[in-house]
């Protein structure tokens, strides 16, 4: 079962109410507590003040010794009670809620005492003659029912402004998403043909590198596309010509009155095989290097061992054609890619060289560094290009007019696309005879670090 998909809306919503309320909350404890301790503080020093007045008042009567037991005057006045006690056992006066025992066993301050099941907090003190003795107390639940309303009275409202607030935070990641929501909606309606760039003008910094990466892609697409389109034009264009020779050839061969007419026509299908079998080859190598995923190996590899390999490769046809290939001496060229694909390079490269050199010449491999950068060199002794057409080599399918050579167009592709994945330039330049092209591969120098390493 696929997950359900996230909203941003939601989880920020979440996150910040919790957030709100975790942090109120943390402040609601802290001045609870904080409160508890000051009211305590209060509270305790009324209850001093309230046994001052009481001693104040007994010993402006010192010659009453009947008990007194007060009225309650007032429905609060149940949470206060006081006693006044004679040499501190025979009770002289206390209020209608004090117990009939002393408060506390403490003579003197404050103490926190449970008489008959209930909790008071008392203050015990005599008077100057050590003859009277007043504790008054209060119910400690009348602290308590305090240090709860302030609890409440800061909870209250978050319980009140959570809602409004969340309601203001929803509607403002809304109005926040609104550009996302406008991205969505251009991708989501637009044909699968239509890669024209996204409308981000009135997007926020946060969105804009989104929509500039998705219009960078689109572009990508696109283009990749268009070269697609005209690949398969191409190359459907090229296929029909060999194709149509080898119809040609056949029906030539089946129309033959004689066997060497015949045996004739059947070499030229059969060469005609092989052209259409070495463009197909080349097409298909040139597919494979066209995906932009396609990543080069990062192995080190020696570019005159690179070379001495495509030459041995090209040999037969160099033999056919008796034209020598020559490799210069020196120490190992390393770069780093993929040992492969430099073959398919450089096997291109050499396969031009001997169909455009005339026979008894040279083709001359040179490799070797500049700086740092590895280079390789492949120069024939043909009739050369012109500079004015040599901007154009390494297009698809283009090949030189009245070259008279045979070939599909696309080595000089290949060359400059497998150059490409391993960030190396492709020039094009006379020989240093004045005659003939010499076609130049240029490295990028590679790291102190990984040359070391290497």
């Amino acid at each position: 079962m696929a997950d359900r998909p996230r909203s941003i809306r939601r989880q920020l919503l979440v996150v910040l109410l919790v957030s709100v309320a975790a942090i109120w909350n943390a402040t609601g404890i802290v001045s609870y507590f904080d409160a508890r301790h000051e009211v305590d503080e209060l509270l305790d020093s009324h209850l001093a003040q309230l046994a001052s007045l009481v001693l104040a008042e007994v010993r402006s009567e010192p010659d009453e010794t009947d008990f007194k037991e007060l009225p309650e005057l007032h429905r609060y006045a149940r949470r206060l009670a006081f006693q006044v006690w004679d040499r501190g056992s025979t009770p002289r006066m206390r209020t209608a809620n004090a117990p009939a025992q002393r408060l506390s066993t403490d003579d003197d301050g404050f103490s926190d005492v449970t008489v008959a099941g209930e909790r008071w907090r008392v203050f015990s003190e005599w008077d100057n003659t050590h003859r009277y003795l007043v504790q008054v107390g209060e119910h400690a639940g009348a602290r308590d029912e305090v240090a709860a309303r302030i609890a409440l009275n800061m909870l209250l409202p978050l319980a009140i402004a959570l809602p409004i607030l969340g309601t203001l935070i929803w509607f403002g990641i809304a109005r926040a998403l609104n550009p996302l929501r406008m991205l969505s909606r251009q991708v989501e309606h637009r044909a699968p043909d239509n890669l024209a760039a996204l409308n981000s003008g009135n997007a926020p910094v946060e969105v804009a590198p989104l929509a500039t990466n998705l219009n960078r892609l689109f572009a990508r697409v696109q283009a990749s596309m268009e070269n697609e389109r005209r690949f398969t034009a191409d190359a459907a264009h090229e296929l029909r010509t060999p194709l149509a020779a080898l119809r040609a050839q056949a029906q030539v061969a089946r129309g033959a009155t004689n066997g060497r007419e015949r045996e004739h026509a059947l070499d030229n299908v059969i060469a005609g095989c092989d052209r259409a079998t070495h463009l197909v080859e080349q097409l298909l190598t040139l597919a494979r290097l066209e995906p932009a995923s396609f990543e080069a190996s990062s192995e080190i590899c020696d570019l005159r061992a690179v070379a001495r390999q495509a030459i041995a490769d090209a040999t037969p046809l160099a033999l056919a054609r008796n034209i020598e290939i020559e490799l210069n001496e020196g120490p190992a060229v390393q770069v780093s890619g993929n040992w492969r694909l430099l073959g398919i390079l450089l096997r291109n490269l050499l396969d031009n060289a001997l169909r455009y050199s005339d026979a008894h010449t040279v083709v001359r491999v040179d490799a070797g560094e500049r700086g740092g950068a590895p280079w390789i060199t492949v120069a024939d002794l043909g009739p050369g290009v012109a500079a004015e057409e040599r901007s154009r080599l390494g297009q698809r399918f283009h090949r030189l007019v009245d070259s008279g050579a045979a070939g599909t167009g696309l080595g000089l592709s290949i060359v400059k696309r497998i150059a490409e994945i391993h960030g190396a330039t492709v020039s094009f330049d006379e020989t240093a005879a004045g005659k003939g092209l010499a076609v130049t591969l240029s490295f990028v120098a590679a790291p102190d670090g990984a040359r070391a390493s290497a």
